[in-house]
């Protein structure tokens, strides 16, 4: 009886630890996110678990310098050093490795859970100026969940679709350009045409992510 007691009590003791070493209790999840456009490419997307206080923007309204980097040059490591820089909002940061093309998914595994709730999402399209797919401020979930989510655009580029301001394989020029754009974060109106870009090649309609969320620990 006493040894049963005593090797219950370890077990007890050894999975206090585990949490204690898990960050007191956040659980850990799994965030795939498939490209459901026919002719656009993600860049490598960042990842954040954070509070309710935190939001990577607010639609109509101007985006931070280091969203409209993201959005108009793929660079998703200014955004994630300011976020790093907020232990007090935001828990954790990640970010997937490759370009991610029309149909293929990646999954990223974070860290999140209480009192960091919630969990945004951002990585550019390409070929485009200023446009970027994002979910933003979700709610973790107890579970499993799903979203699909639409593109945005940064309104920090103007949108003249000319690969001279576009990165990226597709026309492998720089990530601005000197005019600026409309000044504020709105729903992408995706490729018109008025550039070196075939709307039948390169255009869609949202939404053009389907954003998986699995709790697995």
């Amino acid at each position: 009886m006493m040894r049963r007691a005593l090797a219950v009590l370890v077990s007890m003791l050894l999975a206090s630890s585990t949490v204690l070493a898990d960050g007191a209790g956040h659980r850990k999840y799994a965030v795939t996110i498939t490209n459901i456009t026919s002719g656009q490419t993600f860049t490598p997307l960042l990842v954040v678990t954070h509070k309710r206080s935190i939001s990577l923007f607010e639609p109509g309204e101007p985006a931070s310098a280091e969203l409209a980097t993201l959005a108009e040059s793929g660079d998703v490591a200014p955004l994630a050093a300011v976020l790093d820089g907020m232990p007090a909002g935001v828990f954790a940061t990640a970010a997937s490795g490759d370009l991610l093309g029309p149909g293929e998914s990646v999954t990223v595994e974070i860290r999140g859970g209480s009192p960091f709730r919630r969990i945004s999402i951002a990585g550019m399209l390409i070929p485009t100026n200023d446009t970027f797919v994002a979910l933003n401020s979700a709610y973790l979930p107890i579970r499993d969940q799903s979203y699909t989510v639409p593109a945005y655009d940064a309104g920090s580029e103007f949108n003249d679709e000319l690969c001279a301001n576009i990165p990226g394989p597709t026309c492998g020029g720089t990530g601005d350009s000197v005019e600026d754009g409309e000044g504020y974060v709105h729903i992408s109106r995706g490729i018109s045409g008025i550039g070196d870009l075939e709307p039948a090649n390169y255009d869609w309609r949202n939404p053009v992510a389907r954003i998986s969320i699995k709790r697995i620990r």
